[in-house]
């Protein structure tokens, strides 16, 4: 037995890689896993060292298509950011300018609907004061008197303008008979209010008073108002020889600036017409107001829109907050022409005081009114 030799097994030796993966192969049969999959073939390709295939560069992102439709589609965003942004602007300026007119008034009007749904009766008071020193008659007067007496119906369709002369005579409330602009010097526009629908028998919704110190600027922030009428010559304030405003304006088409509209819708005395009256100028008046709104809508002032927004509620004072005075302004622009009307006096009278009125009959008075309340 010890001299029996042992018995040997010879191996052969192979490539480290391939024992590694056939005995991995090997292992994996005793296990009962499957075999491997086999390596794509770029794998196989760098395993044998070939070398790997350039990489394409990277293609920067496409812009999108300008196309007719995306152009409309950001227009339409930036005209309706730019018209938010007017209007809260607009109601921003206007709560500041509400001031105390609103609790001196309230007691007098009447409720009504959301102007932009339904039908609002609006009276606009001008008052005529006049710059201290200055040589325009009325000058010496410590109380202002309405210049202009206007009503306005607007919203659900509704658009017609009906103005006063403010020389009827009519019954102040606690005054007697008197002409119907008095009523603003005694009792500012509480009065004046109470007294227009004593002597009309309507409702008043709300009230709006011009502020002639800062008309003109709105006038300018719009670019001014395109006017056509008659020839015009007027010295507002004693005219420019004693510190006020000389207007001359020839028959035709003018481009008005801020001070030359306020001229016009003051001018009383025209000494190219002296036989011009108090409804000729209230006709006057009602002609601007049509073409701010002709101009509120032109692409002029929609390209100065935040500024006019801004500058508007500065020119009057009003006892409406901002939403409810955006809603006036969307009403006026939405209602289409106005029928303008005027009372027409039926003769004079002479006043206790020894002034001159006008006498406005009842018959006018009733048919101009339900003209006016129809729209």
């Amino acid at each position: 037995m010890a001299d029996e030799k042992p018995d040997y097994k010879v191996y052969r030796s192979r490539p480290r890689l391939l024992r590694l993966r056939r005995g991995g192969d090997r292992l994996r049969e005793l296990a009962g896993a499957p075999p491997p999959a086999a390596a794509p073939p770029r794998a196989r390709e760098r395993d044998r060292g070939s070398p790997e295939r350039p990489r394409e560069p990277r293609r920067a992102p496409r812009l999108p298509r300008i196309t007719p439709g995306r152009v409309l589609k950001w227009l339409a965003i930036a005209v309706f950011a730019w018209v938010a942004l007017s209007a809260v602007l607009f109601m921003f300026s206007a709560q500041i300018q509400r001031g105390e007119l609103a609790n001196q008034v309230g007691p007098e009007l009447d409720k009504g609907p959301y102007p932009l749904f339904g039908a609002n009766t609006i009276l606009v008071l001008g008052s005529d004061a006049r710059p201290e020193g200055s040589k325009e008659p009325g000058a010496d007067t410590a109380a202002s008197r309405s210049d202009t007496i206007m009503l306005l119906r607007l919203g659900g369709g509704a658009n017609a303008s009906l103005s006063i002369p403010r020389d009827t005579v009519v019954d102040v409330p606690g005054h007697g008979r008197t002409k119907i602009n008095a009523a603003y010097a005694f009792g500012g526009a509480k009065l004046a209010t109470r007294t227009v629908k004593q002597y009309l028998g309507i409702d008043i919704n709300h009230v709006v008073e011009v502020d002639f110190e800062n008309f003109p600027s709105l006038i300018d922030a719009m670019g001014g108002i395109t006017y056509r009428g008659g020839c015009v010559v007027s010295r507002i304030n004693g005219g420019a020889a004693n510190g006020g405003y000389t207007l001359r304006l020839r028959t035709g088409e003018h481009e008005l600036d801020g001070e030359q509209a306020l001229a016009l819708a003051r001018t009383r005395k025209n000494d190219c017409n002296p036989s011009e009256n108090d409804r000729t100028r209230a006709r006057r008046q009602q002609k601007i107001v049509a073409a701010l709104k002709d101009k509120i809508t032109s692409f002029e002032t929609f390209v100065r829109l935040p500024w006019v927004s801004w500058a508007a509620p500065k020119a009057v004072r009003s006892d409406m907050a901002g939403p409810t005075l955006l809603g006036v302004v969307g009403a006026s622009l939405t209602g289409g022409s106005a029928t303008q009307l005027v009372l027409k006096p039926s003769g004079g009278i002479r006043l206790p005081d020894g002034g001159a009125g006008l006498v406005v009959s009842d018959e006018e008075k009733q048919r101009e009114t339900e003209r006016f309340l129809a729209g």
